[in-house]
């Protein structure tokens, strides 16, 4: 079976960064299972998985755009240390904040005594990545599969 939109696809992958460092990998252990064309993967990787079987493996370099997008620095704002009543912030946490866009994860990347500074830009905005790739598995997905949006288990069964 040819991997298209609406398949359940079954993968090993390894996502470097573009200087060779490792930043994630599931070779070694589960594999991972998605619906393609429900955005659960960058839009990069997706499209380079169409057209794959069973047994394929390959490698790709998916550039920012088609990835976590480009590093915006509007997302990065100072706010009062107040704002955080009750709660001590340090860098590296991170929470959602209700935006003008909606509700956004941002991270803390600077607290000072007045200020924290948190940063809503993906972590790997503005990263290429590069992908080797084994497919794993390749079904047809169930009609209660392709209503609800998401994999449901083994065979399309619901656990």
């Amino acid at each position: 079976m040819t991997i298209t939109s609406d398949s359940v696809v079954t993968i090993h992958y390894k996502v470097s960064s573009e200087d060779g460092t490792e930043l994630d990998s599931s070779f070694g252990k589960q594999p991972l299972t998605v619906l393609l064309g429900r955005r659960f993967l960058i839009e990069g990787l997706e499209e380079a998985l169409m057209g794959k079987s069973k047994g394929d493996s390959f490698s790709v370099s998916v550039e920012p755009e088609r990835a976590y997008g480009q590093r915006m620095d509007q997302l990065v704002q100072r706010v009062p240390k107040n704002m955080f009543e009750g709660m001590e912030p340090e860098v590296g946490m991170s929470f959602r904040a209700t935006t003008e866009q909606g509700e956004q994860s941002v991270v803390i990347v600077e607290a000072t005594d007045d200020e924290v500074v948190v940063d809503g830009n993906h972590p790997l905005a503005g990263v290429p990545l590069s992908f080797e790739v084994e497919v794993v598995e390749v079904r047809e997905a169930t009609p209660e599969e392709l209503d609800h949006g998401h994999v449901h288990g083994p065979g399309g069964h619901d656990h």
